[in-house]
């Protein structure tokens, strides 16, 4: 049975609700394969007669399900590349100067999906940045999916994620072979540490970051939402700091107080002197 415009626009308003991302209307042939497995397994004979089931329990566990199923979890190793070209050979050896005082560094990866993004940084900083051994380097991942993170924490995975991207070098240095699958060995595990957050929500107790990439996230949301989670980045963003976005993601015309910062490799972005948070 097709799904009704009344019951997409049931889900649609469901997830943006509790995550802000915005479905646009011609997203029903997404609904409907992806909530089609959870439908079954609630019992449903369609994903209309899902809906029918949330209607008749206001707070239904489905929710969380149905949330999650919606969420784009694309991501793999050292994804797009410059981005961490960047890090490596302009943003790390600056805030290594800049921070010399205090030595730590705080970085954030915002939306990270089943981690693969906050491993690379790891893998980064441990191969190119040594130094950084006596330093007090504060790696927080975060996502909005429980099963995600679940994934992320874990830190392993199927050959066809491993390829993606991960250096062969990489790969026997940093990860061991389980079984079918690679896992990333303990001590990467345990430097990141791994968080709910929900990024149209208050951030929580994020401390001021020296780094954040949250990309590839921000073009599922609708321009307001945009701009309060830009609004709230500033608030956890070191006036020096540097924001990361994905390639089809600013910050211009969205929010003033962030000006691009023009790098060989691509742009990322950091706040204008002169604004205060």
């Amino acid at each position: 049975m097709p799904l009704s415009v009344a019951d997409f626009d049931y889900i649609r308003k469901l997830v943006y609700d509790r995550t802000g991302v915005s479905l646009s209307e011609d997203k029903t042939y997404l609904v409907e394969s992806r909530l089609g497995m959870l439908a079954k397994e609630a019992g449903a004979s369609s994903v209309s007669g899902l809906v029918a089931q949330l209607k008749q329990k206001r707070f239904n566990p489905l929710y969380e399900s149905i949330v999650e199923a919606m969420m784009t979890n694309e991501t793999f190793f050292f994804r797009d590349v410059n981005p961490f070209e960047i890090l490596k050979t302009s943003v790390i050896p600056e805030l290594l100067k800049q921070r010399q005082g205090n030595r730590t560094l705080n970085i954030w990866c915002a939306a990270c999906s089943s981690g693969q993004e906050p491993y690379s940084i790891a893998m980064l900083l441990r191969e190119y940045f040594p130094q950084l051994v006596s330093w007090k380097v504060n790696l927080i991942a975060s996502d909005i999916s429980t099963g995600m993170l679940k994934r992320a924490r874990l830190g392993r995975y199927g050959k066809q994620e491993i390829i993606r991207g991960l250096p062969p070098t990489f790969l026997h240095k940093y990860f061991y072979h389980c079984g079918k699958e690679w896992e990333i060995k303990a001590d990467f595990r345990k430097s990141i540490e791994f968080r709910k957050i929900n990024l149209t929500e208050p951030f929580g107790s994020i401390p001021q970051m020296d780094i954040i990439f949250m990309r590839n996230v921000l073009i599922y949301f609708d321009i307001q939402t945009k701009q309060s989670i830009l609004a709230r980045v500033r608030r956890v963003l070191q006036p020096d700091g540097y924001l990361f976005l994905g390639g089809g993601e600013t910050t211009v015309n969205l929010d003033g107080a962030f000006e691009p910062v023009q790098f060989p490799q691509g742009v990322c972005y950091r706040m204008i002197s002169s604004q205060t948070k």
